[in-house]
């Protein structure tokens, strides 16, 4: 059996060979199918970064949503994870990004430190199967935040106790 994410990667793949996004060939229609795989992905892309503001963050942080939104570079939408920490250091929240630039045949995911995946989601098993790779994305993406501040953005880190010290 093929990984989703392998997979997702021959689709792509196949999408350029073919000059498809799926079935569909007019901006127009790839337009159309990226509006539908924003919206069966928000529910996971929301489950991700609920596991990392439980598991990290302490429950401490803020999910926010844009929906869809067009603008100059084509179509977006992004889930952020915001929190005290990563404000007070002024860096951006973790993200999670779907993206249909104009010039871009077919769509992607990113993170707001990172660089970009195939997005082939046309049902909700399909965007289901990006759970793995949301995950990677938005811990990435963490990982990257910490290098631009420090570990102290981490409250899961810094509410911890020391390792108790070894004794010979």
């Amino acid at each position: 059996m093929t990984p989703p994410l392998h997979e997702a990667s021959l689709r792509h793949f196949r999408d350029l060979r073919d000059r498809t996004h799926g079935q569909a060939t007019t901006r127009e229609d790839k337009e159309a199918l990226f509006a539908t795989a924003a919206a069966l992905l928000a529910p996971v892309a929301v489950e991700v970064l609920e596991e990392l503001n439980k598991e990290l963050l302490l429950d401490t942080g803020e999910i926010e949503a844009t929906g869809l939104e067009s603008g100059a570079d084509g179509l977006s939408a992004t889930w952020s994870l915001t929190w005290p920490e990563q404000r007070a250091a002024r860096i951006q929240p973790i993200k999670l990004i779907a993206h249909y630039g104009r010039t871009f045949h077919h769509p992607h995911l990113s993170g707001g430190t990172l660089g970009t995946w195939p997005l082939n989601v046309f049902d909700e098993e399909d965007a289901r199967d990006q759970l793995a790779t949301l995950r990677a994305i938005a811990t990435a993406d963490a990982h990257n935040l910490v290098f631009q501040a420090d570990y102290r953005i981490i409250p899961a880190v810094t509410k911890e106790s020391p390792p108790a010290e070894k004794t010979p």
